[in-house]
């Protein structure tokens, strides 16, 4: 299965990151690809009234203190955007998303990798292409 080549996979397959959030679930720590989805359509955004709505949701809900989905990231970090969130740019979150990115890629992604969830996932996959090459079966 391709997922096991890098997170990055795993974030642009649908069952795939289904998955992945379910683990994550799993270990209390959703908030780091739900924060990494939400600066992904941050990106996107063109709108400048959209792009102030947007970045004061993603810092009440990911990185005002005691934010219902606040994530781990350095005080340096987390200032920064705080000094800017009145203005913010396309931008602004690009040092926290990058910080969080890591920690998925080398924290999160090798235990997923390793769960019964990512393993049952596997069985599944090559039962379903076992019965598609198997049709008589």
């Amino acid at each position: 299965m391709a997922w096991s080549e890098s997170v990055d996979t795993v974030l642009a397959n649908k069952e795939g990151l289904a998955a992945f959030r379910t683990f994550l679930k799993s270990e209390f720590s959703e908030e780091n690809v739900e924060f990494w989805l939400a600066c992904e359509d941050f990106k996107k955004t063109k709108s400048s009234t959209k792009i102030a709505l947007k970045a004061q949701k993603i810092y009440s809900d990911f990185i005002q203190a005691d934010a219902p989905k606040e994530i781990n990231i350095d005080f340096h970090t987390k200032s920064d955007i705080s000094q800017h969130i009145s203005e913010p740019t396309r931008s602004c979150f690009d040092a926290a998303q990058s910080s969080i990115y890591s920690l998925m890629a080398k924290d999160s992604f090798p235990r997923f990798l390793r769960s019964d969830l990512y393993k049952e996932l596997v069985q599944k996959h090559q039962d379903r292409n076992q019965k598609r090459w198997l049709p008589f079966l």
